[in-house]
C-alpha cells in the first residue's frame, strides 16, 4: 500500500471513527426516524454524484473535438467509477444511478422527496445550487454540507477533489445500521426492500471495487508530492467534519415519539 495513503488514513482515523460510531445510527429505531434520515441524507447522495462528474470532466475529455487528456490509466479509473455510479442496476436489472435508486427507496418507504425533486427542477432550469437551496429553505446543515461540497468542486485542485471523493465520502455505514434497517424491514413488510438493496449495493460497489479504483486514482494524481498529500489530507478531514455536523443536525431533528 502507498505510504502516503497509509499516512492519510491514519490522520483521518479519529474523525472517521467518530462518524462510524455516531449516535445517530443507534437512535434510528422507527420508520419515521428512518424517513427523516433519508430526507436529509439524499442531498449527500446527490452531491456525491456532482463531485464524481467534476472528476470526470477534469480527468477525461468530455468535449468535442476529442483529444487525449491526462493518463489513460486515470481516465479508465474515473470512467469505471462513473459507469457504476451513474448507470447501475436495480433489483430487476433495470439501469439507474445510485441517486435514482435512493429516490425509489424513499418513495417505497413513504419518505417525502419533494425538496430534493424540486432542487433538481430548479437546477434543470438554470438556478444555481446555492440559490436553489435558499429557495427551498433547506435545513442549514444541509445547505452547509452541499455548499461545502461545491466549494471543493469549484475552488480546489483536482487531486484534492479526488481525495475528498475517495476518503471523505467513502463507505461510512456501520453494521449496526444495516441491522436496524433489517429489523425495521421485518416489521414493515415491503416498505424497505429497495432501501436494503441500495445499502447492500452501495457497500458492495462503493466499499469494494470502487474504493480500490479511487485510491489508485488519488495515488496517481498526488504522486510523491508531500505538498499535494498534505492538502489532500487537510481537505479530507474538513469533509469528514462537515459530514459529522450534518449527522449531528439529523440526530437533533429525529422524531422523538415512538412510532408503531
Amino acid at each position: 500500500m502507498n505510504a502516503f495513503i497509509e499516512e492519510l488514513k491514519e490522520r483521518i482515523s479519529p474523525i472517521r471513527q467518530q462518524l462510524v460510531e455516531h449516535p445517530l445510527y443507534a437512535n434510528m429505531q422507527t420508520m419515521e426516524q428512518l424517513k427523516t434520515f433519508t430526507q436529509w441524507h439524499v442531498f449527500a447522495v446527490w452531491d456525491f454524484m456532482s463531485l464524481l462528474k467534476s472528476l470526470q470532466i477534469n480527468l477525461t475529455c468530455t468535449t468535442t473535438p476529442w483529444v487525449p487528456k491526462g493518463s489513460a490509466n486515470t481516465r479508465y479509473l474515473i470512467n469505471e467509477i462513473v459507469l457504476g455510479e451513474e448507470s447501475d442496476v436495480d433489483e430487476e436489472g433495470n439501469r439507474a444511478s445510485h441517486f435514482e435508486l435512493y429516490l425509489q427507496a424513499m418513495q417505497q418507504m413513504g419518505a417525502g422527496t419533494q425538496l430534493i425533486e424540486q432542487l433538481i427542477v430548479y437546477l434543470q432550469n438554470g438556478v444555481s445550487v446555492a440559490s436553489a437551496l435558499d429557495k427551498l429553505q433547506t435545513p442549514n446543515a444541509v445547505k452547509d454540507f452541499v455548499n461545502h461540497s461545491f466549494r471543493v468542486i469549484e475552488q480546489q485542485s483536482i487531486y484534492v477533489q479526488a481525495a475528498v471523493f475517495t476518503f471523505g465520502r467513502e463507505d461510512l455505514i456501520p453494521d449496526m445500521f444495516i441491522g436496524i434497517v433489517k429489523e425495521l424491514s421485518a416489521a414493515h413488510a415491503g416498505k424497505l426492500n429497495l432501501f436494503k438493496y441500495y445499502l447492500e449495493r452501495h457497500i458492495e460497489v462503493d466499499g469494494g471495487h470502487h474504493s480500490h479504483l479511487a485510491m489508485e486514482m488519488v495515488s496517481e494524481l498526488c504522486g510523491n508530492d508531500p505538498i499535494k498529500w498534505e492538502a489532500a489530507t487537510t481537505a479530507t478531514i474538513e469533509a469528514l467534519e462537515q459530514r459529522k455536523r450534518l449527522w449531528d443536525a439529523v440526530l437533533a431533528h429525529l422524531p422523538k415519539e415512538v412510532m408503531a
